[in-house]
């Protein structure tokens, strides 16, 4: 695949300079009410969302800037779910974080391309909150995790654009992405030249920041079935497939640019091309990706 966001030059992750490539880690964070505001996610260079047990959401974000760029904390971390491997596939071997997950999954998680930094090896990384309820307030530190997995890989392209936006697009201030539990909102703002985010009809925020927002959000549309696994409730886990290709809306510059979107196989990384079949280019900076279920 190649790379005109040479690695040593601009960030393949934000369209941002960088002076060289850092490792990648991944961590997977709790959107429950309890949880919210969140720490540290404002300072992700993407954030994934996704449908979780009983169509609530949980966030997977992900981080490769350099040290003084990235959070002195961040959470409250959750458990992983099978999904995750294969969306993660695409990053190389990530460092990824997360507390616990289902039984029959831990031994996946073990042989999948992925330093395991959970509790259970990387323990001195890990705190929880006394002023927050459990299990919302478990925090980590990312540079104790990055710590924990020295060989993680660095971050390189995955197939994400960056420049002006193309032609066309339609005026865009709005647009609400529903899940069966819950919604993921998004408006943008002129005046501070993103698209801020809500949950559940509420304004998204992260402690010691403002509402949380990107200058580029990624509606994926993707097939969201059953997987093998289930939680403590009987719940059964939804699959969100990020390999194959389908629909998607871009959002940038206060217009939405109707896209497709395709993953061959989970080695390789997501492209996305306008209608025309041409790259989708992205605002540089933070990227969000909505993994939106596909319309029925």
């Amino acid at each position: 695949m190649p790379s005109p966001s040479a690695v040593g030059e601009r960030s393949p992750f934000t369209g941002l300079p960088q002076d060289r490539a850092r490792p990648v880690l991944a961590v997977k964070i709790d959107n429950v009410g309890p949880a919210r505001p969140q720490t540290g996610i404002d300072r992700a260079d993407l954030v994934y969302v996704e449908e979780v047990e009983a169509g609530l959401t949980r966030i997977l974000a992900v981080f490769s800037g350099p040290p003084a760029d990235l959070p002195d904390r961040v959470g409250p971390v959750r458990s992983a779910r099978e999904s995750d491997l294969e969306l993660l596939r695409q990053f190389g071997r990530p460092a990824l974080a997360f507390s616990g997950a289902q039984s029959r999954l831990l031994p996946v998680i073990a042989a999948a391309p992925v330093h395991d930094v959970s509790p259970a090896h990387a323990s001195g990384a890990y705190a929880r909150d006394g002023s927050r309820p459990a299990p919302h307030n478990l925090y980590a530190s990312p540079a104790r995790l990055l710590a924990a997995a020295p060989d993680a890989s660095t971050a390189h392209d995955i197939g994400f654009r960056f420049g002006h936006a193309p032609s066309g697009g339609a005026a865009a201030t709005t647009r609400t992405v529903r899940f069966p539990a819950g919604s993921a909102g998004l408006r943008w703002s002129a005046e501070r030249q993103r698209w801020l985010v809500s949950f559940d009809g509420r304004p998204a925020s992260a402690t010691g920041s403002g509402q949380l927002g990107a200058p580029t959000v990624v509606i994926q549309y993707v097939t969201v079935r059953t997987s093998r696994y289930h939680d403590r409730w009987g719940s059964i886990s939804p699959y969100s497939e990020t390999v194959g290709s389908g629909d998607a809306e871009v959002l940038r510059d206060g217009k939405a640019f109707r896209a497709h979107w395709s993953r061959p196989d989970a080695d390789g990384g997501t492209r996305f091309t306008t209608g025309q079949g041409a790259p989708m280019t992205f605002a540089r900076g933070p990227v969000w990706i909505v993994l939106a279920p596909r319309p029925s």
